[in-house]
């Protein structure tokens, strides 16, 4: 039996997820960020994958397991988006602006860290798809503290470097995540088999 109080904060942390895309998405443009780009296509795809776990949740277990791994590539999508954004940033390498670099990577770190705090306590529940959705906000939370040091770099030293760095290994953390979704989806669907 999936708990109630798991539903109520993954409709929330969904909700905050799709709020503060559109404010990042629209800092990133801004200034050229790739990095706050990467984590902005990210929030939009935790938005994503949190309505889709609280749509599954009522699911049988085997169904939650398909749709573990259809999160598992959906989790792919912000790397591919960041590769995009990190071709054009070589091609007209701008450092971004580290003050409103610094200020939106703290407004996200916060956004991320209450997530994972509302998920911590349902990451073995509900199998692959908390799973997802807890690795996903701890994740990010981890990403925004590493944007925050790119914007501090960037202050002394003004590269674009930084920014497409940081860029690149959120790129590479997603990819991680994807990978542990996956693996639990498949354990999750071979206990589910008759």
């Amino acid at each position: 039996m999936i708990p109630h109080s798991l539903r109520q904060a993954v409709r929330l942390v969904a909700i905050l997820n799709l709020a503060y895309f559109g404010i990042e998405c629209a800092v990133a443009l801004s200034i050229g960020s790739v990095s706050l780009f990467a984590d902005s296509i990210d929030f939009l795809e935790d938005a994503s994958v949190n309505f889709l776990v609280l749509a599954a949740l009522a699911w049988s277990a085997r169904a939650r397991a398909r749709v573990g791994m259809l999160l598992a590539a959906i989790l792919l999508v912000p790397g591919l988006a960041t590769l995009w954004m990190a071709w054009h940033k070589f091609m007209l390498p701008v450092p971004p602006a580290p003050l409103p670099l610094s200020l939106t990577g703290l407004g996200a770190f916060v956004v991320n860290l209450s997530c994972a705090a509302m998920l911590v306590r349902f990451r073995h529940h509900g199998g692959s798809l908390s799973r997802a959705a807890f690795l996903s906000a701890h994740n990010d939370a981890l990403a925004n503290i590493a944007i925050i040091a790119a914007a501090g770099v960037t202050v002394p030293f003004p590269s674009a470097w930084p920014d497409l760095i940081v860029g690149l290994a959120i790129a590479a953390l997603n990819a991680g995540a994807a990978r542990e979704v996956y693996g639990a989806a498949r354990a999750e669907q071979a206990e589910a088999l008759p």
